[in-house]
């Protein structure tokens, strides 16, 4: 009875000893992973715990996690037990090429690799860096650069009947796109695009480092264009309106005069593009780089390896998805038949008490999704 009580206990300490060992060969470390991943079919990027019906990305990413072994079931169960944190909360069927989170793991073996296997082939870890380990992915983020890509005939004027398929931007129109879009660049006070947020309130207030439209190119014989947009950070719908009120000038409904306008006092209406499009391209960490980054013992959350891999995922998820949509379901052709229910001139003031100050307004862009501006 003694030797058979002895045994249990030898055998109790070595498996203790192995988990151990193995808990030694892989230690938990602070890391950031770079993320893409087609969002079609999502409920945005940020975990609803108790809300299985809608089903979102980072599901997907805490079970590939659990059962490569990189974490233990229960930091999948309270992601606050890893220090799980995402960079931007992408919405609903928004798509991201350079989303970054940040987390403790275990550091096995190949790691990417493992989490990969896991993985739907539409969404895939791209790369993996050690940071210090008070990093905060969101926190620490200086900048967003966001994409959004459309197609072009969402340009054409107004009193011009156009064959969407036919249609091709000439170089003033593309011009004078670029010449709007520029106007945005600097801080300015968005609460005509957003909601919840009325003209005083301080979170509305945001800096676009730069934005404009790129050289239109053809795929399944439709013409598209990709907008390219950079600020600290984004509230919910503010790049598509952005988008939207550039889309309504250009056509025709809408005076220049308007976007000066939308950042007073006064309600102005903007109208929202469609959601299909959006892509967040990648997040910027200017000032950990500074400090960090040729410290010696980190790297600076830069990601030039990766660029063909994020290219080539790009090219075979997000693309695909976003012109197929939109030849299936044409929500640009369909909303821009909604534009001329917009009341462009309208300029009444007292409109503002429908649009009172929030302070817990929940700002998802297919967005960044922080209430205030980034750290």
């Amino acid at each position: 009875e003694e030797n058979r009580h002895q045994n249990k206990r030898l055998k109790s300490d070595a498996d203790e000893d192995d988990t151990e060992d193995q808990n030694k060969r892989s230690p938990k470390r602070k890391i950031v992973l770079l993320m893409a991943y087609s969002g079609k079919g999502y409920h945005g990027m940020q975990r609803n715990v108790g809300s299985s019906q809608f089903k979102t990305i980072e599901d997907d990413l805490v079970s590939a996690l659990v059962q490569s072994g990189c974490i233990p079931e229960n930091h999948g169960e309270d992601m606050k037990k890893m220090s799980f944190q995402r960079c931007a909360r992408t919405d609903k069927g928004v798509s991201a090429a350079g989303q970054i989170v940040s987390l403790k793991v275990r550091l096995i073996d190949d790691i990417l690799e493992k989490i990969n296997n896991h993985l739907p082939s539409h969404i895939r870890i791209l790369g993996l860096k050690r940071v210090t380990g008070g990093f905060n992915s969101k926190n620490k983020c200086d900048a967003r650069t966001y994409s959004y890509m459309l197609p072009t005939f969402a340009f054409a004027h107004k009193d011009h009947n156009v064959q969407e398929e036919v249609y091709r931007l000439d170089k003033e129109t593309l011009e004078k796109v670029n010449k709007l879009l520029a106007c945005y660049k600097g801080t300015h006070n968005f609460h005509n695009f957003t909601s919840q947020k009325g003209p005083r309130d301080p979170s509305a207030k945001r800096y676009i480092m730069e934005m404009y439209c790129r050289e239109p190119f053809v795929r399944e014989n439709i013409e598209f264009a990709v907008i390219k947009v950079k600020g600290q950070s984004f509230m919910m719908h503010q790049i598509r309106k952005m988008i939207g009120l550039v889309i309504a000038i250009v056509k025709g409904f809408a005076a220049e005069s308007i976007i000066e306008r939308s950042w007073g006092e006064e309600k102005v209406d903007v109208p929202k593009a469609p959601g299909l499009g959006l892509v967040l391209e990648r997040v910027h960490f200017e000032k950990y780089n500074r400090r960090f980054g040729n410290d010696g013992l980190h790297e600076p959350l830069e990601w030039t390896e990766e660029e063909e891999k994020i290219a080539v995922f790009k090219e075979q998820y997000i693309y695909p998805t976003i012109i197929n949509t939109e030849k299936e379901e044409k929500s640009m052709a369909n909303w821009l038949n909604t534009l001329p229910f917009h009341d462009f001139n309208s300029s009444n003031v007292g409109m503002q008490a429908n649009h009172k100050n929030s302070k817990n307004s929940s700002d998802l862009e297919g967005s960044d999704g922080c209430d205030n501006d980034s750290d």
